[in-house]
Formats: structure tokens, sequence, C-alpha cells
């Protein structure tokens, strides 16, 4: 098997790079995905920027999918070959904060953005997922790599802002900025039932997407006070 790889990596705040390192071993419960495509993320560039303090060639990225290259020996429902998506936010699914129902907190605030943060992210040719019965989705035949990593961070970001703002049916949503993750939160909102759904953008292009995913009103806020 491979033992090396290369990896994108932060060498320091403002400084970045490619470098050599191990292939990284699965623990019991784990997996090592051999990544086929992944995308950057504005948080790649904000850590880059110090926005998490410095980082000494930590591997970068946190969206991406591929196939199961190695299993821990106790991993179940998945195998080595198939094609799976990975989430940005990889819990324990285990601690308090996991069992209810905060994963993203796993063990403490934050706890469970882990690639990028306190281990190696993405952006090489093979990463590291914990829990991998948990933390890994097998992508469907009819669905390609290049569509399906899109899930990894904007869809479900987008999708549990939406969830989490306990929509009524039938109820008026406003969603401000229609970047990637505002976008799938007007998708999530108009998939819970919402009734109204008010996007608040200023690009034209995203103004014209935002009608296409789903606004009711798109305002434009350099034009009229949003509120």
């Amino acid at each position: 098997m491979q033992k090396t790889m290369r990896a994108f990596v932060m060498k320091g705040i403002g400084r970045v790079g490619f470098m050599e390192k191990p292939v990284p071993d699965p623990g019991p419960m784990d997996a090592i995905i051999k990544t086929t495509k992944a995308l950057v993320c504005t948080s790649d560039t904000h850590t880059v920027g110090g926005a998490i303090g410095d980082r000494q060639d930590l591997t970068l990225g946190h969206e991406a999918v591929g196939i199961v290259y190695k299993l821990g020996r106790e991993v179940k429902g998945v195998k080595e070959g198939d094609r799976v998506a990975v989430n940005a936010i990889t819990p324990c699914w285990q601690c308090d904060n996991c069992q209810r129902g905060y994963p993203s907190q796993c063990g403490e605030m934050l706890g469970g953005w882990k690639f990028a943060n306190i281990r190696d992210g993405v952006f090489a040719e093979y990463f590291h997922v914990n829990e991998a019965a948990a933390n890994l989705a097998c992508i469907p035949d009819t669905v390609a790599d290049e569509a399906a990593v899109y899930t990894c961070d904007m869809m479900s970001t987008g999708f549990i802002g939406a969830e989490n703002a306990h929509i009524p049916i039938g109820g008026t949503v406003a969603i401000f900025a229609q970047g990637p993750v505002g976008l799938m939160a007007t998708v999530g909102s108009r998939l819970l039932g919402a009734g109204l759904v008010i996007a608040i953008e200023a690009m034209p292009e995203r103004k014209r997407l935002a009608g296409h995913f789903g606004a009711d009103i798109v305002v434009d806020f350099q034009e009229q006070d949003p509120v």
C-alpha cells in the first residue's frame, strides 16, 4: 500500500504549500478515504489568515468525497471501495453534547469541527475519518462526485440553519445573504414548508439564483432597508 502522500498545508499564518506526509492508518472505528473531489471553503482562507490561531503544517480543507481505502476492524455498514461523502463536522456521537442533539459542539464548543482545526483536513490524497460508521454517507451510483461534494458543507450547513430556525409550516422566513450556504438555507426553508421565503441580497446573479432556488421575494439591501 502507498506509504506517503501529498498534502496542501498551512505552514503558518498567511503561508501555505505542499508537503509529503505519511498515509494515515485508521483506528478500530475509523476509515481512510482516498480523495476524489474537494472544495475550498471561505473558512479555509480565514484559517490561513489566522482566525483560529497559528497552525504548523496542518492539512487544510473540510469538504471532500472519495473512496473508502482502508477501514478499521470494527466499522460496519460500509466497505472498502465504496464511494462516500464526509461531512465537514465529524462528531464522536457518544458524548453528552452529541447525545443531547448538539453534535457540532461535540465534547466542547465547536468540538465537532475537527478537519483543519484540531486534526489534518481533507486536502490530501488520503484523509482520516473518525467514527466512520456514523460520519460516512454512501454516494448513490446516479450521483457524480462533483455533485455529491456540495453536500459536505454548503448544503448541510444551509439545511441545518433552516432546521434550527424551527420554521412553522406556512411560516415566513428571511434569509440574509444568498451565497452558497444562504442559497441552501433558502432551499431548506422551502423543503420544510415555509409559506413565504424572503431573501436579502444585492449581487445580481445571486438575486437570480435566490429566485431559482425558492425565494418568493428578493430584497436588495442596497436599494431599501430589508428590515
